[in-house]
């Protein structure tokens, strides 16, 4: 499916949120959308080519404003400069209704104090009235759209509320009353502009990971072409294949291999490694990272949304903008939310004129009643979390897709590991031949393994290298994920691969047993090698364990996670890294099927799984587990099964994983609860009469900022042992 990705304009609560996906999966050929109102974004996977300009019209037509994101850099400096100047306009506003509310709101606060300040009706029509129809006027746009769509939101409420105290007072002031209410419209409408204005400003800190990510890449490059440097060429115009020259100090432009000099380089904000790593020729850069103190030529490799940075800016923002489970119950609420506290404000209307309430007197508590209820804080409890969350696990190396996978980790109480490449090195070498001909046993396993992605394959092409073997030609290629391979070589039928793939061809590994039982006893790999009719032999592989796989097994036990190996590789090397790190749950010659089949049987057994591997044959496994892990530098099948992605292929990052995890969720469920607490408490209150609209409205403010402010608290987040 086509992802498309609309910038909105003018949503105000949670409420906007639900009516604007309502809208746009009303419409045809849109499959999901998910509305983030935090982000103000929307997120929709389309069936089939889509004009855009439909999608815009829905939106315009539901009240709001849209335009198609992009990650251009000319238009990210375009919604700078936008989102800067409305922020501009916002403090004027803000600051000139509170220059106006201040005289009104100033008797009230002095009278404590035994100050009688009488501030003349006219006098406070004059003030009331450009704060309730100036600054309040993005109010009425806002309810006026929402009314027109059929549907109620925030700005209902407040328009509602402010325009009744106004009205009343206008009314008393018109009979000849002394005792008006205008302080109470102006203080409100003063107090969720403030509030308002600190939201945008605590939205803008929680979604500032993705610009960070997007700020990395320069703009230009300096490129090598015909021999001639060419200074100031747009990143979008490299192509593949370019070489560009990257100076001391200055940002990599691209993703690419380094062809001339050495230097370091520090990738900390991209994989999260805090040291700079020294690179030389051969070695593999990564746009975005920063070059230390060596001049260096690289040749680009990927380009465009292909690169390790667009890649990790899409994994955050599909994260910032998925829903976690708990946020379709907030859904639900939130469409109800405001028909009902409009209904319970004329029912507190009603009972206190039923008790001999003035209609002043009762009108004052309807509007208490009215604002305080704003779903605010509701609707930003879920997505803030999420996006600071996310932010931060990028910042650490873990790269999160989706918020289930957030929601879902926090459960985790076993974490099974695939082998190699994940909890080895998945950088293995021959150990050892044993073979009739091992020398022309290793051309035609090579050779058959050319076409293999398999890490035990680069073992095999390294070794016959090392060597200087010339390879025969490779005629055909067929791989069984799990088991091995069957190629055609200079005639030959060769099959290569595990015991048990020998035994389903045919062969009988009989002669040498004795020999592969000791490689594996040793922690080796066996690879056996059979042409047409006849088994070769065996190539012995080894691969050594990462230096920080005994600490993520050691810390998972820490945190009550018991840890698990699924393979692929023999019982006896399986239980040979097993006794090296200390793990008692192990499962070994397991086919993708059985790997992802023994995942399902623990999840049936009560289980929550989170599985780690990094090949294709770990797909179905990652599929299967409630939670799926891939390492960075995994196939692309796995990468795209997983949910969550390790930048680096550190198994510690498990552990950063899962603590990330648990502390958004912690951090989302204490948002929620407070945003609820806020409503619960706050409503009996005013439709009470213990609270006043001023009172109100600051409870109003103050709760949507107070849940930003401790999802904000998400970045001081550290990792730990």
């Amino acid at each position: 499916m086509e992802t498309i990705r609309l910038q909105l304009e003018g949503m105000t609560c949670a409420a906007c949120a639900v009516r604007v996906e309502k809208v746009l999966k009303r419409q045809d050929a849109v499959a999901a959308v998910q509305v983030n109102f935090a982000t103000e974004t929307a997120t929709l996977a389309l069936t089939e080519d889509l004009d855009p300009a439909a999608l815009l019209a829905a939106v315009r037509a539901a009240g709001f404003e849209a335009t198609v994101a992009s990650h251009d850099a000319d238009a990210r400096e375009v919604r700078a400069a936008a989102a800067q100047r409305a922020d501009h306009r916002r403090l004027a506003t803000l600051v000139a209704s509170a220059l106006l509310t201040a005289p009104l709101v100033l008797p009230m606060l002095l009278a404590p104090f035994g100050a009688h300040v009488v501030v003349p009706g006219w006098a406070q029509l004059a003030l009331a009235t450009p704060v309730q129809l100036v600054a309040g006027a993005r109010f009425y746009r806002g309810a006026l759209g929402a009314l027109r769509a059929g549907s109620a939101n925030m700005d209902v409420l407040v328009a509602l509320g402010t325009t009744a105290a106004y009205g009343l007072s206008v009314a008393m002031f018109l009979a000849g009353e002394s005792h008006l209410y205008f302080e109470a419209s102006a203080a409100v409408i003063t107090l969720v502009l403030l509030g308002k204005w600190m939201e945008a400003r605590a939205k803008r800190r929680a979604a500032s990971a993705v610009e960070a990510l997007l700020g990395l890449r320069p703009r230009t490059a300096r490129v090598l072409r015909g021999g001639h440097l060419v200074e100031g060429v747009p990143v979008e115009a490299l192509s593949i294949e370019d070489v560009v020259v990257v100076r001391p100090g200055e940002s990599l432009p691209v993703d690419g291999v380094v062809v001339w000099g050495q230097t370091e380089i520090d990738e900390s904000l991209i994989t999260g490694e805090s040291l700079p790593v020294p690179r030389g020729p051969g070695d593999e850069v990564v746009g975005g990272s920063l070059n230390g103190s060596g001049l260096v030529h690289v040749r680009t490799k990927r380009v465009g949304d292909e690169s390790t940075l667009s890649r990790i800016t899409r994994l955050v923002e599909a994260a910032q903008a998925s829903r976690a489970p708990i946020q379709a119950t907030v859904d639900r609420i939130s469409a109800v939310f405001v028909p009902l506290v409009v209904l319970l404000a004329l029912v507190a209307f009603g009972g206190w004129i039923g008790v001999g309430a003035t209609v002043s007197e009762a009108m004052i508590v309807a509007v208490s009643v009215l604002v305080i209820a704003c779903p605010c804080a509701l609707g930003l409890a879920t997505p803030a979390a999420l996006m600071v969350g996310a932010g931060v696990a990028a910042r650490s190396g873990v790269l999160v897709e989706d918020a289930e996978a957030f929601e879902a980790a926090r459960e985790v109480d076993v974490v099974v590991f695939d082998k190699t490449g994940t909890l080895t090195e998945g950088r293995p070498e021959v150990t050892r031949l044993v073979a009739g001909q091992p020398l022309r046993m290793l051309a035609l396993a090579a050779a058959a393994e050319s076409g293999s992605e398999h890490p035990l394959a680069g073992a095999l092409l390294r070794e016959a290298e090392r060597r200087s073997l010339a390879l025969p030609a490779l005629e055909s290629f067929e791989a069984s994920p799990g088991r091995g391979l069957a190629a055609r070589v200079e005639g030959a039928s060769l099959r290569v691969g595990s015991r048990r793939w020998m035994g389903e061809g045919g062969y009988d590994t009989a002669p040498w047993e004795a020999e592969a039982e000791e490689e594996e006893a040793r922690g080796r790999s066996v690879i056996w090698v059979a042409a047409n009719d006849e088994i070769l032999g065996f190539v012995a592989v080894g691969d050594r364990l990462r230096p920080d796989s005994r600490e993520v097994i050691d810390g998972l036990r820490r945190r009550g996670v018991e840890p698990a190996i699924a393979t692929g590789d023999n019982h006896r090397t399986a239980a040979w890294v097993a006794a090296e790190l200390g793990v008692d749950l192990v499962r070994a010659e397991l086919l993708p099927e059985d790997k992802a089949a023994w995942i399902r049987e623990l999840e049936g057994a009560g289980r929550v799984v989170a599985m780690v591997g990094d090949g294709v044959n770990d797909a179905p496994a990652l599929a299967a587990a409630r939670v799926g892990v891939a390492m960075g530098t995994g196939s692309d099948v796995a990468l795209r099964t997983a949910g969550v992605t390790l930048a680096r292929p550190e198994p510690r990052l498990v552990l950063a994983a899962l603590d990330i995890s648990r502390a958004t969720t912690r951090t989302l469920r204490q948002n929620l609860f407070w945003a609820f607490v806020y409503n619960v408490v706050g409503l009996p209150l005013a439709a009470f009469g213990l609270l006043t609209p001023m009172m109100a409205g600051g409870a109003m403010a103050l709760s949507s900022v107070s849940v930003l402010g401790n999802a904000l608290r998400l970045q001081r987040w550290r990792e730990t042992a």
